[in-house]
């Protein structure tokens, strides 16, 4: 059996309701975690694309991509390939923030090239986009004050124009 890797599955589908339900539910019932899903129109109002990212070996990708494919609100699918893609996620977080760390806040939130969407006299509302790694990255930073609450994402992703 081959090794679990980590896959992004880019699926283009007819924007109509319950398609996401139908492609999640493949996952659901054949036992595999979607580690992120993420669905937005595209260039064409009628058509979605749903990026999932998940872990498995070549034989499941190659399962799934068939199964995917026999859905008729599937168009096309596209398998990305992790290293040579642009894989982005947006995240919200929102950490305790006083005038005495307020300062060491605005730094890490320049670091990470984030954003200050909000702020009051005891929070601070945090707005940051990247790859998986600057994400963790900023919560690991951002845990020592405090997070109240966080909202992310799911990846979304385009292969460079040489796999194309």
């Amino acid at each position: 059996m081959s090794e679990r890797t980590k896959h992004i599955i880019s699926i283009y589908v007819r924007n109509r309701p319950g398609v996401m339900s139908h492609v999640s539910g493949l996952f659901t019932r054949r036992g595999f975690n979607i580690d992120s899903i993420a669905v937005g129109t595209t260039e064409q109002p009628e058509v979605s694309t749903m990026t999932i990212v998940m872990h498995g070996n070549d034989n499941d990708l190659v399962q799934f991509k068939g199964q995917l494919l026999k859905l008729p609100d599937v168009i096309e699918l596209k398998t990305l390939p992790y290293h040579s893609s642009v894989v982005r996620e947006l995240l919200l977080v929102r950490v305790k923030a006083t005038a005495d760390n307020r300062m060491e806040l605005l730094a890490i939130v320049d670091v990470f090239e984030g954003k200050v969407s909000e702020l009051t006299d005891e929070t601070m509302l945090i707005e940051v986009n990247g790859n998986n790694r600057r994400i963790k990255g900023i919560l690991n930073m951002l845990q020592p004050f405090g997070i109240i609450e966080m909202a992310r994402t799911g990846q979304i992703a385009l292969g460079f124009e040489a796999d194309h």
